[in-house]
């Protein structure tokens, strides 16, 4: 029994149908078999025979034919239960195979619903299954899972609508806010307290700043398809990303090599790339130790285009920088000054062009981030069908 119910449906349908067969089989085998096992011999009727002697033979001529009739009778019962058996056997393997087309029949709807919807993901929302039918338990679950996208699509809209204008909204008191210490600075003969003050208060408005940027970003590789799609060498945004941090590279002492293989190009928006590349390289120079190393590599494959970035240090937990794709994670509740949201928001740019990021604590310790990125632009319409309108029902 729990082999039974571990499998799966189609084949407990399958067992089901075969074991309802084969016992209804041998209920009317058992009961054929009682019908038929009836004795066939028969008295016969004593005649007014006058001689004592012929009244003899005829008993014994009588006893003999009851004997042969009950070997044939046997005989002829065992071949009925012996032929009832193979028929039986054969049926029984004929259920099995009967019972699994059935099966498939039956689940077919529920195979294209599972598949359908396991291809619907966070950026593909509007999609619905449109499940057109008898309003039967099929179509009931269809529409209750189109429900069930609609509030998704409709939560999903609206954090990403709050984000992006959030950010744009505190844009306008943030550069209120700078131009309130210009004017203050700029005064004749300012304070030195008022000078140190605008300082560091430029300081955190520039990390604010910085943050909102990283919410821009993030709302906008989640929103949709990329209006600015073209082919972007990524070794040049390397070099790109090295040259704005070589001065923090120098000042902790870091080894930088790079081995990005002639042609690593990718399709999609310039910036986005280029935000992601630059966020990788700033995370392997914000988060390395002084003295350490930064290792970039990157080729082209057949259908996808690779870059790895490595960096040493520490052992790490894998546990814990599974969870640095997400926003404000970072290791042990660190504080380094950054957002939190970089590697996050690599996440989003890779995964809004079809590609994936994975996160690895090298053995050795230190870190291994590995971004893949589809060679040519994905055709999401083409893999994933609008609706499966006309699916019928079981």
């Amino acid at each position: 029994m729990t082999r039974l119910r571990s499998g799966t449906v189609g084949v407990r349908f399958t067992i089901l149908y075969a074991v309802v067969f084969l016992l209804s089989g041998i209920g009317l085998l058992g009961l054929t078999f009682l019908l038929s096992d009836v004795s066939m011999s028969r008295s016969v009727p004593a005649g007014n025979a006058p001689a004592q002697d012929s009244l003899a033979v005829a008993q014994q001529r009588i006893r003999e034919l009851e004997d042969q009739l009950g070997a044939v009778h046997t005989q002829q019962s065992r071949q009925f239960l012996a032929g009832s058996l193979m028929a039986l056997i054969v049926m029984a393997v004929a259920a099995l195979l009967l019972g699994r087309m059935l099966a498939r029949r039956v689940l077919r709807p529920l195979r294209l619903l599972t598949s359908v919807t396991r291809r619907i993901s966070a950026d593909s929302l509007d999609r619905r299954l449109g499940v057109t039918g008898p309003a039967d338990e099929v179509k009931e679950l269809a529409d209750t899972i189109d429900e069930l996208l609609g509030r998704l699509e409709a939560s999903f809209t609206a954090q990403r609508r709050f984000v992006a204008n959030s950010s744009h909204e505190l844009r306008t008191p943030l550069a209120t806010m700078r131009a309130s210490l210009d004017v203050a600075v700029a005064k004749p003969d300012p304070p030195a307290s008022t000078v140190a003050l605008a300082d560091r208060l430029r300081t955190q408005l520039d990390r604010v700043d910085h943050l909102l940027d990283g919410f821009l970003v993030l709302a906008r590789a989640q929103h949709g398809p990329l209006p600015d799609t073209a082919s972007v060498d990524l070794g040049g945004l390397v070099d790109g990303a090295l040259s704005e941090r070589s001065a923090d590279a120098q000042a902790k002492g870091l080894r930088v090599t790079v081995d990005v293989q002639p042609g690593t190009v990718t399709q999609g928006s310039p910036a986005l790339l280029a935000r992601l590349v630059g966020n990788v390289v700033d995370n392997a120079v914000t988060h390395n130790e002084d003295g350490g190393w930064i290792a970039i590599t990157g080729c082209a494959r057949e259908q996808e285009t690779a870059l790895v970035v490595e960096t040493g240090g520490r052992a790490l937990d894998q546990r814990e920088v599974d969870r640095l794709a997400h926003p404000f994670e970072r290791l042990g509740g660190e504080r380094t000054g950054s957002s939190g949201l970089g590697l996050s928001i690599v996440a989003a740019v890779a995964a809004a062009h079809g590609g994936r990021l994975a996160l690895f604590a090298r053995p050795e310790g230190g870190l291994r981030v590995s971004v893949t990125l589809p060679a040519r632009p994905a055709d999401h319409d083409a893999t994933l069908p609008a609706s499966i309108a006309g699916v019928p029902a079981a």
